[in-house]
């Protein structure tokens, strides 16, 4: 077994060990508390552990800078001031102010960390939640989690944070979607997209910010400064649990982001009005309404045509587009009508958009991806400046991926690779259609399509392999093997009905 199979599987053990934390407290707290009051105690770890790393470094240098709030941020490291350190909790986590403790701390950090004000959870002396059972949490990671091998670039607490989410995610439902789309989507989208330095990357419906660490980290992977992050990130979200939670996400991976000093509506309070982002990667509410449009006929995003009251798709759309820079990409998440409608006026929008030549791709990707509906959904590749002008990629990604479980699918990293290889080629000029799967289409086909961007409808049926025998033969035998098994079907029905009047049912 190699070392990174080793710690690949170390690190899922370590992901697994704090989601059994979290499976202490249910039943024990109201169902919409413990997933903040884990994630949480997940991040005053995390910062308590790094500052501690540094503490010790700075020591050992003999500087006498250790206490310097400066030598820490300097490092992308939080200082902890002394009421906020893990030894602080894990003191006080079987005596009946562990609670107070915890909140104390919380206050203590985001008054030192302006960046955090008002977003780190204090509901750990809420009546409501079992002392002794939070002190046995604290137990928990002060006992059986390890910190003292996570090194920075590993990024393993950050990794655990996204697992937990996600695992959040899958017990709440419904209700998870709204912070968590599936790591493969975004992932794709990433892979697709590529990202670079310096650039500036936007989510206008953010959630929980997997769309900026997927990013990040396909910058690390492909930048000489593999410790550095580089990008700008913007983002954006309305529901105020949601984006506390993003925030801290941005705090534990190092990510410098700006969500603007409150949650707020996108559509109502756009909070960044004149940024023009480089990349866009967004998975905004399916099908959203009412979406105040009432309110907004007059808006200047709305260049291809006022989105209609009942449907926010077309709204999203253009919102997004009106915060692209000059050359920039889109790679967007939505339902599978906005590929097909002609109502409330969404086909002349979606007319306007593919004739002013900005849609590059379009990716009918598989069912039960996500946690929170099966509905399918598509991927949108939206470009200014595309490399093959006037053309359009569609993929039909629809048998692509494997189950995870009876409930939910996942693609692969080479389902993910070959996505990516299919765009390259075609921004290259050099892809060849494969029936059922791709094809290049120009604009004046998709017009012929009355502007519809099914995927389907362009790359066609799969070529069926030749078994060898004659169509005619075949025909015939099948069209005998049909009528053997409707012979066969009527014979049982005649039983069924034969038997189920012996006990004097009829039907």
């Amino acid at each position: 077994m190699t070392e990174k199979t080793n710690k690949t599987n170390a690190n899922i053990g370590f992901e697994k060990q704090l989601w059994d934390v979290a499976c202490v407290l249910w039943g024990h707290i109201p169902a919409a508390e413990y997933r903040k009051i884990i994630i949480g105690l997940i991040f005053l770890r995390y910062i308590s552990s790094a500052f501690e790393k540094r503490y010790q470094e700075l020591i050992e240098e003999g500087e006498g800078f250790e206490d310097e709030r400066d030598a820490y941020t300097m490092n992308n490291v939080f200082f902890v001031p002394e009421e906020a350190r893990w030894s602080k909790i894990s003191s006080a986590a079987h005596t009946p102010e562990i609670g107070t403790v915890i909140d104390n701390a919380m206050r203590a950090i985001e008054k030192e960390n302006t960046t955090l004000k008002n977003v780190l959870p204090k509901n750990y002396a809420s009546p409501d939640l079992d002392k002794i059972v939070l002190g046995d949490v604290v137990d928990i990671f002060t006992n059986n989690i390890d910190m003292s091998n996570t090194e920075t670039n590993e990024d393993l607490l950050g990794r655990t944070y996204e697992y937990c989410i996600k695992k959040f995610a899958e017990k709440e439902g419904t209700s998870g979607g709204e912070f968590y789309t599936p790591s493969s989507i975004v992932k794709t989208l990433v892979e697709i997209l590529k990202p670079f330095e310096n650039c500036r990357i936007y989510d206008c419906c953010c959630g929980s910010g997997g769309m900026f660490v997927q990013s990040a980290k396909f910058i690390q992977a492909h930048s000489r400064r593999r410790n550095t992050i580089t990008a700008a990130v913007y983002g954006q979200e309305a529901n105020s649990d949601t984006w506390k939670m993003a925030k801290m996400n941005m705090a534990i991976r190092g990510i410098d982001a700006d969500f603007g000093p409150y949650h707020a509506d996108t559509f109502t309070n756009d909070l960044h009005p004149n940024l023009k982002a480089d990349f866009i990667l967004a998975n905004p509410p399916f099908n959203y309404h009412p979406w105040n449009q009432d309110k907004l006929l007059d808006d200047k995003r709305w260049k291809y045509g006022i989105p209609p009251a009942g449907n926010a798709n077309f709204a999203w759309i253009q919102h997004i587009i009106h915060h692209l820079a000059p050359n920039g990409k889109i790679g967007l998440v939505l339902a599978n009508g906005a590929l097909s409608t002609q109502s409330s006026g969404e086909g002349e929008i979606r007319k306007k958009i593919i004739e002013d030549d900005l849609i590059e791709g379009i990716v009918a990707m598989p069912t039960q991806l996500f946690y929170s509906v099966t509905i399918p959904v598509t991927l949108w590749f939206i470009t200014k400046g595309k490399k093959q002008k006037g053309k359009t990629l569609f993929i039909d990604a629809r048998k692509m991926g494997y189950m995870v479980d009876r409930k939910h699918r996942d693609l692969s990293d080479e389902d993910i690779q070959k996505l990516s290889d299919t765009f390259v080629a075609f921004q290259n000029g050099t892809l060849e259609d494969v029936k059922g799967f791709c094809a290049v289409c120009n604009i004046a086909e998709i017009a012929k399509q009355d502007y519809i961007l099914t995927p389907g409808r362009y790359v066609g049926i799969e070529e069926q392999k030749d078994d060898g025998e004659p169509f005619e033969e075949k025909m015939t035998r099948l069209t005998s093997e049909l009528s053997e098994m409707f012979q066969k079907s009527h014979e049982l029905e005649q039983e069924i009905r034969k038997k189920l009047g012996a006990i004097g049912y009829e039907i």
